[in-house]
């Protein structure tokens, strides 16, 4: 619905430009998804959270490689430990995978969250960064991609990109 809906906006756009006086309007389209994948920001959000999130992981692997020592202890030893030396090994085996599991999730929830909030934050400057370049310019109207064909003369991509910093 949202799609058909902005077709119908752009359709009416360009039949009012055709209208009023075509050669009056100066249109450009930014493709999001190249600036998603080239923006310096991008890069440098992936760097923060990878180091935010660092402590959790290696914590994650020593749970992990602590649950393979024990299950390895386990196979190895079965037969020689007594009963109840085999299950307490088995039951902090399973104590540990259940932690494990539960950090785990918790971790994966925590990044997502952070990755949301740094995609907002980027968006925002993308935002600023296509205004900036469109009033600058004297763009009457930009559309950020979902376009079928467009021009390269109208692609001011690059521009938003210099302006986000990309060297």
């Amino acid at each position: 619905m949202s799609k058909l809906l902005s077709n119908l906006l752009i359709t009416g756009l360009f039949a009012f430009a055709v209208n009023t006086n075509a050669a009056e309007l100066k249109i450009g389209i930014v493709q999001i998804d190249k600036i998603l994948q080239e923006a310096p920001q991008t890069s440098e959000s992936g760097k923060k959270l990878e180091k935010e999130f660092s402590p959790r992981t290696q914590e994650l692997e020593r749970l992990q490689k602590q649950i393979k020592d024990i299950e390895t202890s386990l196979d190895k030893d079965a037969l020689t430990m007594s009963e109840v030396d085999r299950k307490n090994k088995e039951r902090d085996s399973a104590n540990l995978k259940i932690d494990f599991q539960r950090k785990q999730r918790e971790l994966r929830e925590d990044v997502n969250l952070r990755k949301n909030e740094e995609l907002g934050s980027l968006q925002d400057r993308i935002n600023k960064a296509v205004t900036a370049v469109s009033e600058a310019e004297g763009y009457d109207l930009v559309v950020y991609g979902g376009v079928a064909y467009a021009n390269k003369k109208i692609d001011i991509t690059e521009k938003v990109l210099k302006s986000l910093g990309k060297k």
